[in-house]
């Protein structure tokens, strides 16, 4: 005779559902809980209703066995066979806390999991499969808790259907947080951390409208987080979505726990990494440009980016985009040891830092009347041209690499590039210049 299992829960209702809500150890839902696939005879829910359970599964129960700031939300699962035994229960009233316990038994009872029916996850099958195999492997999380809403399934076309049209209402329904959500949020990630305490922290980047989080605040306290682009009468330097993929890319040599995004670094990694990065922020601020200075000096901002009139005199490394492409280009010269970082910032600061100078050209449309009125090129293709001009202009590596950059240029442009391949092929590596 099978072993039962009682479970505390709350019987509750929504809609045409009764449901149950309850608190189950990580033993008891590895061992209580299956998947739909796995119920004999049930082909069609199984193909239904089960989402394949993918590699995504070694993420969370990575998650589970090392990160002591685990928590999983919620998994729904449904009662093949129909409601589930369910036991209500009366609190008896003690006089001595009078009405304090007044309604709080309201609808409450115990479930029963004595094998006579079966129960499969409705939605949360990576978190039951990371759960089972996290348990396995270190049986002591058996004891940790998890909530577990019970649905009741019934093995006909109409509860078939009832239960489909069910799961496909929570996955429609459900939220994702976006990226620059969890960069505002997550507590794991080393970047988004270091995102967030640059912008508490560093002088420059923490000043009112240098970096732009929100895109909307209403009157009611919604809030809108900021997306990849300043707009054209934007003051921002960059976005915080574009500062968090920044900062990812100038943290090439940083210990390797800041790139995994569920385990939280030490302490001391995070401080000495924050160093790190504000210095290298900093150096780029100045290289480029001087982007700093004239930022705080100038009365208006956005003018710096594009003056009235004269937009191709405007400030590049005040476009998110060539921010991107420079961070990108400076991490693959740095990883590959083409340049040591100080020679590598000399070089940046060489550039004439304007839209219509080169590189940064490839990305920018003068308009026809000659004005020195423009705008931005938002194709994929221009960017990864800059990326691949900017590696040229500091720090080519082969004759052919330059003539792949022209290449790409000449493509996009419609035109020869205003630097001739000679004078990029001057900063080759002695006796590459042939290669």
């Amino acid at each position: 005779m099978p072993s039962k299992t009682f479970v505390p829960a709350f019987e509750a209702k929504v809609g045409n559902w009764s449901y149950y809500s309850c608190l189950m150890s990580y033993a008891a839902v590895a061992r209580e809980i299956n998947f739909a696939h796995e119920l004999g005879g049930n082909q069609d829910l199984g193909t239904m209703i089960q989402r394949g359970v993918g590699a995504r599964t070694t993420e969370i129960t990575n998650y589970l066995l090392t990160n002591e700031n685990r928590f999983l939300g919620a998994i729904i699962v449904a009662a093949w066979g129909g409601a589930p035994e369910y036991i209500p229960l009366e609190m008896e009233k003690d006089s001595e806390y009078g009405d304090v316990l007044a309604g709080v038994d309201r609808n409450f009872g115990v479930l029963t999991f004595d094998g006579t029916h079966q129960f499969f996850a409705l939605d949360g099958q990576h978190r039951l499969k990371a759960i089972k195999d996290a348990v396995k492997r270190k049986p002591e999380l058996g004891h940790e808790d998890i909530s577990v809403i019970v649905v009741p399934h019934f093995d006909d076309e109409a509860g078939r259907r009832r239960t489909r049209r069910l799961f496909t209402n929570i996955n429609r329904n459900a939220v994702k947080t976006t990226a620059q959500e969890n960069i505002a949020l997550d507590e794991d990630d080393g970047f988004a951390i270091l995102t967030r305490r640059l912008l508490d922290d560093h002088e420059f980047l923490r000043s009112d409208g240098v970096v732009q989080v929100f895109s909307k605040v209403g009157n009611d306290g919604e809030l809108k987080l900021a997306t990849r682009q300043v707009g054209v009468t934007g003051t921002a330097w960059t976005t915080i979505g574009v500062l968090y993929d920044l900062i990812t890319d100038l943290g090439f040599g940083l210990h390797e726990s800041l790139n995994k995004t569920a385990q939280r670094a030490t302490d001391d990694i995070l401080d000495e990494s924050y160093d790190v990065l504000a210095r290298r922020i900093d150096e780029l601020l100045s290289v480029c440009g001087d982007l700093r200075n004239r930022y705080e000096a100038h009365s208006a901002p956005r003018d710096l980016r594009a003056p009235k009139g004269r937009d191709g005199e405007g400030h590049p490394f005040m476009r998110p985009a060539i921010q991107i492409q420079v961070a990108r280009a400076v991490r693959h010269i740095v990883e590959q040891g083409l340049l040591e970082w100080p020679e590598l910032l000399r070089r940046l600061g060489e550039l004439d830092w304007k839209m219509t100078s080169s590189p940064f050209s490839v990305v920018w449309q003068e308009t026809p009347d000659g004005k020195r009125k423009g705008k931005m090129i938002p194709a994929k293709e221009n960017n990864q041209a800059l990326y691949e001009l900017l590696l040229v202009h500091l720090a080519p590596n082969s004759r052919a690499q330059i003539d792949r950059a022209l290449r790409a240029y000449r493509t996009v442009k419609n035109d020869r590039y205003p630097v001739a391949a000679e004078e990029l092929a001057r900063r080759l590596p002695v006796a590459s210049d042939s290669n």
